[in-house]
């Protein structure tokens, strides 16, 4: 095991290294010592190195800073770091260390260390790759994603915070882009002195790593020195398959129906209706729109070939999933009094009120209100508003 040592105080790196000297019953190679933490970063870039002991109170670069700009270059780089700091405290600086060791070093602590990182390096080597088939992952209503070994069965992801769950949803949302740290800082952390925001964020980079080490290396956060980026590999999003169904999908006639009727029913919810994340809003609107589209579409199909019971499901299934939606209340009040069903119109406009007045404190429009007091007195018309 070829080891490199970082630490700004020259007797705190002879003291480790002797210390290392001293588990000969295990290979350990120490093939550079660097109290200069960007000449110590350059070597350790530009060598063979299994190992990196990692002072975190660099005066320059700090240790959580190297380690990030380490990682990014080689991300199976083990890194230990040494602190001075309680154990109770290490936790504020956790990213993707494989251990930490407290100052003064216990020779116990460092044995059982390095045996781990033995272990942990020989599992890589015989490491085999494996025949992965594509995970289903759900942003629609909530995010959940498919077991590994049990197809069709969903699970949701478990996060140690709630701060871990939406920056990971954040990332979800933006996978593939660069995120910057500042960006990141700004939306989770804006009350936090940038000293005390960056380890929180880093915190919560690393418990969500631990968190997807399940899945093999199929959604995977890649760091550099601005921020983070969200790779999949294998990953199937509803949202993605749901948007390529629509837009590649013909014109709605008696052959394709049941193909759109099969795109409409991908759409289990708005896109991450279960979290009250304000960023996400514009894209969950956007979703929104082109399903109001289709679902429109599909119900003045219905409409134009006197289908209409399925029309008025459609209709319905429109106010279900968005009770605001004045137009599908108008173009059910409309049919139901082309089928002469005057009790249902005046429930229909009823049910509209009711839901405008408790949830936007307005009236009904007055172009629905006026067409709604000619019906009443026998002269409203049944064409549907498109």
């Amino acid at each position: 095991m070829k080891v490199i040592l970082v630490d700004d105080e020259p007797l705190a790196l002879q003291y480790l290294e002797r210390q290392l000297s001293k588990l000969d019953h295990l290979p350990i190679e120490v093939v550079g010592k660097y109290s200069d933490a960007s000449e110590g970063r350059q070597e350790i870039l530009s060598r063979e190195v299994d190992i990196v002991f990692l002072d975190i109170s660099l005066p320059e670069l700090s240790g959580i800073e190297l380690a990030e700009q380490l990682l990014e270059r080689k991300p199976y780089l083990c890194i230990v770091f040494v602190t001075g700091y309680h154990e109770y405290a290490v936790h504020a600086f956790e990213l993707n260390a494989v251990d930490y060791i407290v100052k003064p070093l216990q020779m116990d602590r460092l044995a059982k260390t390095m045996k781990r990182l033995q272990e942990r390096i020989a599992m890589r080597g015989e490491e085999q790759p494996v025949q992965k088939r594509p995970l289903k992952m759900t942003m629609f209503r909530q995010v959940m994603i498919e077991h590994p070994e049990h197809e069709g069965q969903y699970t949701l992801l478990q996060w140690r915070t709630t701060k871990a769950q939406e920056l990971f949803i954040y990332l979800l949302q933006h996978r593939g882009q660069l995120v910057r740290k500042s960006v990141l800082i700004d939306l989770l952390w804006p009350e936090f002195d940038m000293d005390k925001a960056y380890p929180q964020l880093y915190t919560a980079i690393y418990h969500i790593r631990k968190s997807l080490d399940s899945f093999n290396g199929r959604l995977q956060i890649s760091n550099t020195t601005e921020g983070y980026v969200l790779n999949m590999e294998d990953i199937q999003l509803d949202v993605e398959i749901w948007e390529e169904w629509l837009a590649a999908s013909p014109a709605i006639s008696h052959q394709s129906i049941d193909k759109h009727i099969e795109i409409l029913n991908l759409y289990t919810g708005d896109y991450l209706q279960e979290y009250d994340y304000w960023w996400a809003e514009s894209e969950r609107q956007r979703y929104k729109r082109m399903w109001l589209g289709l679902s429109y579409s599909l119900a003045e199909w219905y409409f134009d070939h006197n289908r209409m019971e399925e029309a008025i499901f459609s209709y319905s299934s429109i106010t279900k999933q968005h009770p605001l939606e004045e137009r599908a209340y108008y173009s059910l009040m409309q049919i139901y009094a082309s089928l002469n069903n005057g009790a249902q119109v005046h429930m229909k406009y009823s049910q509209m009120s009711q839901i405008l007045r408790e949830e936007m404190n307005v009236e009904p429009s007055p172009y629905i209100t006026e067409w709604y007091e000619q019906w009443k007195q026998g002269g409203g018309g049944i064409e549907l508003a498109r």
